[in-house]
């Protein structure tokens, strides 16, 4: 059962290292992710599971152990998902598996900021085009894994904002954001579960789908939500939300 979920946006410049000098511009992000997490450990979940976009070379589970790095972007930083700390952990061995997908690594990074040492961790890469009812599916069934469950969902909203933003303007996009931040500030599943998949890829929003695992994760379990951040810092909606 589902007991307690976080979203967190996905980008690689919540990395301080990535974003260099505009490191101090998303501060205010930071913390709020780094809250969401805490929240979630103050949950006593006996699973978390981490999920977010994917290309299909990183979709499907990620293991507790797996590690990401943000060399792509031009620094030497790795991240360990989970790690050898966690409460029935049995990656102090090694990394095992693939790379983790970029959502992914920042989600491990925020849980190493974090210093999550509450229960084991998993990933799940999540590609774009899976429909949202496939999407519903999974999460109804990672939330019937254990008896106590916690989602960190990775992902953004449109990149559509403003004229900079990496999709260009579109007018369509604040609205789809709204719509987002008023179903996440209420934990309204249903309005996750019908966001519309053609337009959410026509606005370049990563979240969509693990928003909609989200969805179905959270259907029945009762919480209660509260959106933390709402903000399109470089044109793109980010938001941080809180789900118990």
């Amino acid at each position: 059962m589902l007991i307690a979920a976080a979203v967190c946006p996905c980008p690689p410049l919540l990395v301080p290292e990535v974003a260099a000098g505009a490191a101090s511009e998303l501060d205010a992000l930071r913390a709020a992710c780094l809250d969401a997490v805490a929240a979630l450990a103050a949950a006593r979940p006996e699973r978390l599971i981490v999920a977010g976009p994917a290309e299909h070379s990183g979709r499907g589970p990620h293991p507790q152990g797996a590690t990401g790095s943000f060399r792509g972007f031009g620094v030497d930083v790795e991240v360990r998902l989970g790690g050898s700390e966690v409460a029935g952990s049995e990656a102090a061995g090694g990394a095992p598996g693939r790379p983790l997908p970029p959502s992914l690594a920042v989600g491990a990074w925020l849980l190493e900021r974090a210093g999550w040492d509450v229960a084991p961790v998993e990933g799940l890469g999540v590609v774009e085009p899976l429909a949202p009812e496939r999407c519903i599916q999974v999460g109804r069934k990672l939330a019937a894994s254990a008896e106590r469950v916690a989602l960190l969902v990775m992902g953004d909203g449109s990149a559509c904002r403003t004229l900079k933003a990496p999709g260009y303007l579109d007018e369509r996009a604040a609205a789809f954001d709204a719509e987002v931040a008023r179903a996440l500030a209420s934990a309204d599943t249903a309005a996750l579960a019908s966001l519309d998949e053609a337009l959410a890829y026509e606005l370049k929003a990563a979240g969509r789908a693990p928003l909609q695992v989200l969805a179905g994760a959270g259907e029945g379990a009762g919480l209660k939500g509260e959106l933390r951040y709402d903000e399109a810092p470089y044109g793109v909606g980010y938001f941080v939300a809180r789900w118990a």
